[in-house]
């Protein structure tokens, strides 16, 4: 299996994303993107009121520090974290892990998922699409991913008054609409929701529908103002159905609210960590909650001391487990409260919770040079083989650990596994038939998939 050893830039973004609010998609206004939504969509029966909440670890964590450690592997491949026992009886998760632990009954571990892509932009477009990517080094994706076919799959499907697609970031690295369009590009809450005073900004109508409206004074009035005074006016009568589903999205209270992390408790706030990273779960928790149908949180630099990045620990970008002693805290409090607050507020039928990055780490180690400390280090390399992904949720059965790798990590041994299986496991759950066929590039009917099974130790 090839692998990088060289120096890796990581899944650095190209461009600042939009924040939340903008109601521009790729030139597109809201109104814009609901009318291409609405034309483009086809009909079908409406599914039930599922969701999934994707937690996106880009830059590929390694499977031999968090879910499948190697304690009686040779040194060179086990490294320096330990397992412990969780509640659930054979399932080990990293030391650094406690709070997972507790939590095990509640989730399932795959470990035996693979495939063939070894570096981010291809792994990540392999992982979301499906499909192998042409050009495995185009940072943006070739076929349509997880939740742009999400957001068409189900339009005119759930209530318009939240949107069905939200993300961190405007695309994960490698991952995207393709030729689905911007239109299906996600509803962008790029900023730190830790932040003191942190708001979903500029909700408010776009300078072309503006441009539609006559009352000015309308239009320079607070949120509430702009749905009362539309309401009272009867104006909302006079304007198209497109703009109207977009003065709803915007003067939707359920989507004010949902967006408004500050409503939490301070105790539950704290529960998920103050940080970006506890913060952005508790967010996508909250949209799932009030409607959003696929929710992606990034989870890079969690916005506290110690310059953690993304998860690409190579040894020339940083000590592995100096950085999973500094990271792997952050994210236990995160995912533990996410899944515990799952099942706390019976949402655990309604949403699936998936943590997964485009790939695992090479099993063994491989030490260089730091280019930052000098001297040489541990780290270890994208490798595609072997990786673990985390499911919760979904109605789902829990507590399982499916499937297994070898005795140092190195491909899957019992019940190999392809992720599209697990996209199979999405769709189903979402009320999506996976086996359904949409156009390509080339103008010719595709499946969503082109192969792959729900997971049937899930259903």
């Amino acid at each position: 299996m090839p692998t990088e050893t060289q120096r890796c830039a990581g899944p650095v973004s190209r461009r600042s994303f939009l924040e939340a609010g903008s109601l521009l998609l790729g030139g597109l206004t809201l109104s814009d993107v609901i009318k291409s939504r609405a034309d483009a969509s086809a009909a079908g029966q409406i599914p039930s009121d599922t969701s999934v909440i994707l937690i996106w670890l880009q830059g590929g964590p390694s499977h031999m520090e968090t879910y499948d450690l190697k304690p009686d592997a040779p040194a060179e491949y086990r490294g320096e974290m330990r397992p412990i026992s969780s509640v659930v009886p054979g399932m080990d998760v990293c030391e650094l892990l406690p709070m997972h632990a507790k939590v095990a009954d509640k989730f399932n571990i795959i470990r035996s998922i693979s495939h063939g892509f070894a570096n981010h932009a291809g792994g990540a477009g392999r992982f979301l699409s499906g499909y192998n990517p042409l050009r495995p080094l185009d940072p943006l994706a070739q076929y349509p991913c997880l939740g742009p076919v999400v957001s068409k799959m189900l339009e005119g499907r759930r209530d318009p008054s939240m949107p069905r697609y939200v993300g961190s970031a405007a695309n994960v690295y490698g991952g995207g609409a393709s030729h689905l369009g911007a239109a299906y590009l996600p509803f962008v809450v790029a900023a730190d929701p830790n932040t003191p005073g942190f708001k979903v900004n500029n909700l408010s109508l776009e300078s072309k529908m503006r441009d539609r409206l006559d009352d000015r004074r309308l239009l320079l009035s607070s949120f509430d103002g702009i749905k009362r005074d539309l309401d009272q006016s009867g104006m909302m009568d006079t304007i198209d159905k497109y703009n109207q589903e977009a003065v709803a999205l915007l003067t939707s209270d359920r989507a004010r609210q949902a967006f408004d992390i500050s409503l939490e408790s301070p105790h539950v706030r704290d529960k998920y960590g103050r940080h970006k990273w506890g913060q952005r779960a508790l967010l996508a928790r909250r949209l799932v909650e009030a409607g959003s149908s696929f929710v992606t949180m990034q989870m890079q630099n969690p916005g506290i001391t110690g310059g953690i990045g993304n998860w690409d620990i190579h040894a020339v970008n940083g000590h592995l487990f100096d950085d999973t002693r500094a990271r792997l805290p952050v994210f236990d409090r995160a995912i533990a409260a996410l899944i515990d607050d799952i099942y706390q507020r019976g949402l655990d039928r309604k949403v699936m919770v998936i943590v997964s990055g485009e790939f695992g780490r090479t099993p063994r180690i491989n030490p260089q040079k730091g280019t930052k400390s000098g001297v040489t280090q541990p780290g270890r390399d994208h490798y595609p083989a072997a990786m673990s992904v985390l499911v919760s949720g979904g109605g789902m059965n829990t507590g399982q650990v499916i499937g297994s790798t070898n005795s140092k990590g190195e491909r899957p041994k019992d019940r190999p596994l392809d992720p599209n299986d697990l996209l199979a496991t999405v769709y189903q759950h979402l009320g999506i038939d996976y086996a359904q066929m949409i156009v390509d590039t080339s103008g010719r009917p595709v499946s969503l998939i082109p192969h792959g099974t729900p997971i049937r130790e899930l259903l």
